[in-house]
């Protein structure tokens, strides 16, 4: 597959703080990519490089065929970018935002390009509504729906669903994935695992500027051992006895509500020998059960830090 995006040993910083260090990695054509991370990791740094806002100290960047140093116009001509709060107009409607940015782009036939767009995003009944009525998902679609126009290449979505409720996280997803659907090539910064888990073809994990991981969601998660098993005892005092009595053969870490998750193989002898180990210490958790791996836990392995702890 042709890449759309193709970055090689980026590096940034400012002042003495060194934000990108050797970033290196390709999207695909016509498919999702998020670039997975903490607060302060170096996401946005990285798409404001990408869409030639910044430049890079160090490195190379060609975005949609176009490197961006040698020929940042041509790189711009192909691109969106929807930071991370909507940009519109709350003096205008929902239309005459797509109308105003329609001129601006100098696409043919403004009014049908809005029109479709407000269909396309749900937006047909609250088109002539002022902006400002509208709730915080919509503005987010209409934003969207406004980046759009000119029929981009790329579009680069800055950790779209922050703030979000539920619901509106859930509507931005569906949006995202009609934008994967129609070719374009979407990437995208989030800090939340699950995001990147649901929508993603490919996803790097960013951490203190460096990528410490990158594949498919899947293949992240066989980065973690087999055999994940949450154990749940009365009270933490006893969890943290389990932890000191399994911590010297096992990986664990510490949860909420007395909880205790040891990382495993995923066989049966080393999973039977943590219950031999706690009865044999006369210790018994109240339940227990085993866990599938999830972005989570291959973020904690490679990062060494949970998201909280960041």
């Amino acid at each position: 597959m042709e890449a759309a995006i193709e970055a090689k040993s980026l590096s940034k910083s400012y002042k003495n703080v060194s934000v990108l260090k050797d970033v290196s990695f390709s999207v695909q054509k016509g498919t999702v990519f998020a670039l997975l991370g903490s607060n302060g990791a170096g996401k946005t740094t990285t798409i404001n490089i990408l869409t030639t806002l910044i430049k890079a100290d160090g490195g190379t960047a060609a975005v949609a065929g176009y490197d961006i140093a040698a020929r940042p116009h041509k790189v711009r001509n192909e691109i969106s970018l929807t930071g991370q709060f909507a940009a519109v107009d709350n003096r205008l409607t929902g239309r005459e935002n797509l109308l105003l940015i329609g001129d601006l782009r100098h696409v043919a036939d403004s009014a049908k390009t809005a029109a479709d767009l407000l269909r396309r995003f749900g937006l047909e009944e609250a088109a002539d509504r002022g902006v400002s009525t509208f709730s915080g998902g919509m503005r987010r679609r209409l934003d969207i729906a406004m980046s759009l126009i000119g029929s981009p290449a790329v579009i680069f979505l800055d950790e779209p669903t922050t703030g979000f409720d539920p619901e509106a996280r859930n509507e931005m997803w569906r949006t995202i994935h009609k934008l994967a659907e129609g070719g374009t090539t979407v990437f995208l910064t989030t800090q939340h695992l699950e995001e990147a888990d649901e929508l993603a073809d490919d996803i790097a994990v960013l951490h203190q500027g460096r990528i410490v991981a990158s594949g498919t969601a899947s293949e992240l998660k066989k980065l973690v051992p087999g055999g994940l098993i949450e154990l749940t005892f009365h009270d933490e005092e006893t969890r943290d006895a389990a932890a000191k009595v399994l911590g010297k053969s096992y990986a664990h870490t510490e949860g909420e509500g007395a909880t205790l998750t040891i990382t495993t193989d995923g066989t049966v002898a080393q999973v039977a020998s943590i219950f031999v180990g706690l009865e044999d210490a006369r210790i018994e958790p109240t339940e227990f059960s085993q866990k599938v791996a999830t972005l989570d836990d291959v973020f904690l392995k490679v990062t060494g830090t949970s998201r909280e702890d960041e």
